[in-house]
């Protein structure tokens, strides 16, 4: 038989290759002789034809019906070429020739020109060459998801084997191109001289790897023998002897690959290594590790979880045991640090009626101020751990009865004092209205009469952090539940008056009560602690009148401002609450006189009023807002802009105390300016009591000394000022950096793992859209500046006690290098506060980054380049140089 010559096909194709299609393509062989006898293709001639066209052989053959023998043809075929299709007999032949195609089964060819040797059992496929010498309409073959793009293709219907010439196929995130390749059955292909990439340019990467030999098995793996690294078809010295990828849509297991670094206390290191389980399509896990050479090492646990429609979250278990010096000299120190963090949401679509979430940020008060890992150095400044776990249920009945059961945790770092809410229980009834009608419409003082019922349970625990876990811990808890009932009622007078009043009955129940008892050998009051079920019931009467006035000022048409509406709403309340001094005793001191105390002091609930309250509030609060011209518009038109979101003033006036009768005044407002990119705070607290000459104050207004209407004691500003260029839509909030201790926006420094792409500073289309504008004279930049003042003057100390300013931002310093930075100044301190400096590089395929912490305590550095593609993720190199443990 004679063999087939590639080579003789020009310029049909150039060159010939192999690869495995259905078995069931000879039964095609059937269409053709078919074709034929009904004369609708003429023997041994070329039948030209203009447009595309496509032959349903299901519906030109009928086969018939035989209880011995299969069906010739087990699917449609399909096939159509736009310049012609030619039957050759005498050669056992069909050629479809420019834009052909080929469908059966499961797989799709298309190709500049596609021959069928139905006695061979063989198809070949190529492209075709003009008359400039210019290649065209390669061959494309799919099978399922894998898809093929060699230069030519030559395969055998019936045993699977094949061949290809320059095959371009994309397995995963990886593109492959080899010279050589054969199938020797559906599932395996063997490569010669493979170059496989990440990079978006097929033709010309700017790194690749070429394997000399390699092996593929779709969708399960692909493995070579001698690979080098390629950078702009430069060889490089980098290879390595053979490698493994696993080839498969579904996570899977594998070694997290540790950084090196060296720290001057406690020697070389490294960093964030361990194994990633993919346990489930729900959840994973991954075990990560330190190591110091001197005997440190760290161990964390992170999984992640999630089921659609139902709930996500993340849990994470981080210990840490540092060591510093040598043992046996002085210096010497080992310390244990631990950190806790669960994050847990229930999806919205779960329940309608109950929901349960978590927040949960627990452990070690130093953790993130001595923690050996860099990423935690961003989060040194954040000195309080929160945690919340709670759960939700409404029981739809009427009225409605919600409860929920929490668990909270609050945690200082400084002072290191744990304070824990377990559990704490709270339950409602929704309001009823007794007199209301049934059509539901209120009208009048009784109709809107209300009550509701409400309880609420605690038992909380205050304690040191080294008592935590320990029976000291329970020493000082205190559990308490409260009932309460208000009954309330609102209406209107003179129209344009809003009244409302209501009473509230409560009753509050403790576990453990104080007596108090004097001490005549030491001359001290003593605390003596009583445990055991005590009660107080207490009640008070409110009520308030307020209305809202309004007006607005009109200024002349063509003026930029077109008016201006103030807002005001006053309001004057009225409180009273009785004695319940039935709930208080008496101790004697050593002069003989007698104090009272109750015994509810320093209970989880506090202990009921001793003496009358009866006060007068007054308030008012104001907005203004202005109608100005739209600049933006080219009919004139105008737009809302508020000029004061609020400017409140509030006050009281204690009908029986006998002095101090007239509390501060507290004065808050708030705005924003520059199109809404400046917030603004103030607040400030006026006491109209004046001072005497020992700044001690006195029963007397300031008035009356000459001294004003009142005396500022406290005021306060705040500055938060966050603008962009137009190029960016906004800061990107790190979800990384809040689980490493650190803050959502980048104000304290940005604490988070550069190797982690997803915390780029790039976003996912600007390297495209760089790419498109080479020479940009637009330099991309977003700024937060935020400034905070506080000032003291209650004994007339006059004193700043705080006043700094924080600045953080991204600027794109050209083409592909953006910088980040955050840094400020405390004025009070006189000091430059947490600075880091943060630059990226995008190459293509690669990423480059360095961060800098270059003043203070925590002076460090982090470089690390490596391969974006989650693949080849473990080809990176990460520098790192922490921060001096001694000096923190």
């Amino acid at each position: 038989m004679r063999k087939f010559d590639p080579s003789k096909t020009e310029p049909f194709f150039t060159k010939i290759v192999f690869i495995d299609l259905s078995t069931k393509i000879n039964h095609i062989v059937f269409l053709f002789f078919f074709l034929i006898v009904s004369n609708l293709e003429v023997y041994g001639q070329n039948t030209s034809r203009k447009d595309s066209t496509q032959v349903n052989v299901n519906e030109l053959v009928t086969i018939k019906k035989d209880s011995t023998k299969k069906p010739l043809l087990e699917g449609i075929v399909n096939r159509k070429a736009k310049d012609y299709e030619k039957l050759d007999q005498r050669k056992k032949r069909l050629t479809l020739y420019n834009e052909a195609e080929l469908h059966y089964q499961d797989f799709i060819l298309k190709s500049g020109i596609i021959v069928l040797d139905y006695e061979k059992n063989e198809v070949y496929a190529g492209r075709l060459k003009d008359s400039a010498g210019v290649y065209s309409q390669f061959p494309y073959f799919k099978q399922g998801e894998n898809v093929i793009e060699p230069d030519s293709i030559r395969f055998n219907t019936k045993t699977g084997k094949a061949q290809i010439w320059n095959t371009r196929s994309k397995q995963g995130e990886m593109f492959l191109k080899s010279e050589i390749s054969k199938r020797e059955n559906d599932s395996v292909i063997f490569f010669k001289n493979a170059r496989f990439t990440t990079s978006d340019n097929k033709e010309n990467p700017e790194y690749y790897f070429l394997a000399y030999k390699a092996k593929l098995v779709p969708k399960k793996k692909f493995v070579t023998g001698l690979t080098h690294m390629f950078i702009a078809d430069v060889p490089t010295p980098i290879g390595v002897p053979f490698s493994f990828f696993p080839m498969t849509n579904k996570n899977t297991s594998g070694v997290i690959m540790p950084a090196p670094g060296q720290n001057n206390e406690r020697g070389y290191f490294l960093q964030n290594g361990g194994y990633y389980f993919a346990l489930s399509e729900y959840y994973d896990l991954a075990l990560l590790g330190d190591y110091f050479t001197n005997g440190s090492y760290a161990l964390r646990s992170e999984t992640s979880y999630a089921k659609k429609y139902k709930f996500s979250g993340n849990f994470q278990v981080r210990y840490e045991n540092q060591v510093l010096g040598e043992k046996g000299f002085p210096g010497y120190a080992r310390t244990n640090q631990y950190n806790i963090q669960w994050s847990h949401s229930q999806d919205a679509k779960a329940s309608a009626n109950s929901r349960f979430s978590s927040s949960v940020n627990f452990g070690s008060s130093k953790y993130f101020r001595q923690s050996m890992n860099l990423v935690n150095v961003g989060s040194n400044l954040n000195n309080t751990l929160s945690s919340s776990i709670s759960y939700s249920k409404t029981v739809p009945i009427v009225p409605l009865v919600n409860f929920s059961v929490a668990v909270t945790h609050n945690q200082n770092t400084n002072t290191e004092i744990v304070n824990l809410t377990l559990p704490s229980f709270n339950a409602s009834v929704d309001r009823i209205f007794p007199f209301a009608k049934q059509d539901g419409i209120k009208k009048g003082i009784f109709q809107n009469i209300n009550f509701q019922y409400g309880l609420r349970g605690d038992n909380r625990i205050s304690t040191k952090e080294e008592f935590l876990f320990k029976s000291q811990m329970f020493d000082t808890a205190l559990a308490g539940i409260a009932h309460t009932i208000p009954i309330t009622t609102n209406f209107k007078i003179f129209k344009h008056f809003s009244v409302s009043a209501g009473t509230a009955f409560a009753e509050n129940w403790v576990f453990n009560t104080n007596e108090k008892i004097f001490n005549t050998t030491t001359n001290k009051v003593e605390i003596v602690r009583k445990n055991g079920f005590d009660s107080y019931r207490t009640y008070n009467f409110t009520t308030s009148i307020g209305t809202t006035i309004y007006g607005t000022y009109t200024f002349k048409e063509t003026n930029k401002i077109q008016a201006i509406r103030h807002l005001i709403r006053p309001s004057i309340s009225y409180g009273y609450t009785p004695s319940f001094e039935r709930y208080y005793d008496q101790y004697q001191d050593n002069l003989g006189n007698y104090i009272s105390y109750s015994r509810f002091e320093n209970t989880l609930l506090g202990a009921p009023g001793l003496g009358v309250a009866n006060s007068i509030g007054i308030g008012i609060s104001n907005s203004l807002e202005a109608k100005v011209l739209d600049a933006a518009s080219k009919k004139g038109e105008t737009k809302k802009i508020s000029l004061f979101n609020q400017l409140n003033f509030s006050t009281s006036y204690n009908l029986t105390a006998e002095e101090f009768k007239l509390e501060p005044i507290n004065f808050i407002g708030g705005t924003t300016l520059l199109d809404n990119k400046l917030g603004v705070n103030f607040g400030a607290r006026f006491d109209p009591y004046d001072l005497d000459s020992n700044n001690q104050r006195i029963n007397e207004f300031s008035i009356n000394n000459g001294n004003g209407l009142a005396r500022m004691t406290s005021s306060n500003i705040t500055l938060n000022y966050t603008v962009s260029s137009n190029e960016l839509s906004g800061k990107k909030e790190s979800k990384q950096s809040v689980q490493n201790g650190g803050r959502k926006d980048d104000l304290f420094g940005a604490a988070v793992d550069l190797s982690n792409q997803d915390e780029s500073l790039f976003k996912k289309d600007d390297a495209k859209n760089q790419q498109s504008e080479l020479f940009n004279y637009k330099f991309p930049w977003d700024l937060q500046i935020a400034y905070s003042l506080t000032y003291s003057n209650n004994t007339s100390q006059r004193e700043i006690t705080t006043n700094s300013v924080m600045v953080s931002g991204n600027i794109d310093m050209a083409v592909k290098w953006k910088m980040g930075f955050s840094s400020g100044y405390d004025f009070a301190q006189k000091g430059i506060s947490f600075t880091q400096l943060r630059f990226e590089r995008d190459l293509e395929s690669w990423r480059m980054s360095f961060s800098i912490v270059p003043i203070g305590v925590y002076q460090s550095w982090n470089f690390f380049i490596g391969i974006k593609s989650s693949m080849l993720s473990d080809i990176k190199w990460d520098k790192r140089n922490l921060p001096d443990p001694r000096l923190r």
